[in-house]
């Protein structure tokens, strides 16, 4: 191929490129800061939100461990390895406790705060200061806390029993759409319409079973992996690239529904 066709068809492609859904979506990871933010969020999970889990777990007498293994689509093995990672003994409650649980509640409410920012910059609207956005973040941590409740209280026996994959997998996306829906339009504080998100959570839906698919072929074989090279630090390695991958689930989604919905409406930007 001569130096003139070459140019062609790079002329093709950029001209194609320029305007489009692609271009749209890359520019908008950009502006939520895509690769620093799910990197946030996931550190952000394993220093607050897990241990706040594990201390509750422990005095509420649930293995933790279990749901987590769960979620993961680890196998007995794997599921083992976790198990040996979180041994909280239930003791006396002190004051240090009571600090730790404060502490790693205020580190979760700064998770959900990141979420908002999300969701803010993926739908072009200004970040909420003052006490309203700080409240709808823990209003959404309570949220959150009492729908992980929920589904341990469900449990894998009795999903098993009355409902098999295609079916469960038909449920729960439509909770997850529906729960992600709600999130954004209440994080966002109801600055953009229910019409105008309903997009951006059939995509974080589609993402997030997207990522339960993936986990049960990939972290399975990899805690197990990392476990034997690492030791329970390389659990802990594998924790993180799910918590990070979370992160990614919910920013693809938020970003791929926002350019969706301004295409839809003739409000998408063209060019730079």
């Amino acid at each position: 191929m001569n130096a003139p066709a070459k140019d062609t068809l790079a002329q093709r492609l950029r001209a194609r490129y320029e305007g489009s859904f692609l271009q749209e979506f890359v520019r908008g990871l950009g502006e939520v800061a895509f690769g620093d933010r799910i990197i946030i969020f996931g550190a952000s999970l394993l220093l607050s939100v897990l241990p706040l889990i594990i201390v509750l777990s422990a005095y509420a007498n649930h293995r933790i461990q279990d749901d987590i293994a769960r979620h993961l689509g680890l196998s007995r093995q794997g599921a083992r390895i976790v198990g040996g990672l979180f041994r909280a003994s239930v003791g006396s409650f002190s004051l240090a406790i009571l600090i730790s649980l404060l502490l790693s509640f205020a580190g979760t409410v700064a998770v959900a705060r990141s979420v908002q920012v999300i969701y803010e910059r993926a739908f072009e609207q200004a970040h909420a200061v003052g006490v309203q956005g700080l409240l709808r973040s823990v209003i959404w941590v309570l949220a959150v806390g009492g729908i992980v409740i929920a589904d341990g209280a469900l449990g894998k026996s009795l999903r098993d029993e009355f409902a098999g994959p295609v079916v469960m997998g038909a449920v729960e996306f439509v909770a997850f759409a529906a729960f992600f829906w709600w999130s954004i339009h209440f994080l966002l504080g109801g600055r953009e319409p229910w019409r105008a998100t309903w997009r951006a959570a059939i995509a974080s839906s589609f993402c997030w079973i997207g990522l339960g698919v993936f986990a049960g072929f990939y972290f399975s074989s990899t805690i197990v992996s990392d476990s034997k090279t690492y030791g329970a630090i390389g659990v802990t390695f594998t924790l993180v690239t799910w918590f990070i991958a979370m992160g990614a689930v919910i920013t693809l989604g938020a970003v791929v529904g926002a350019v969706w919905q301004r295409r839809r409406s003739g409000g998408h930007r063209v060019g730079a």
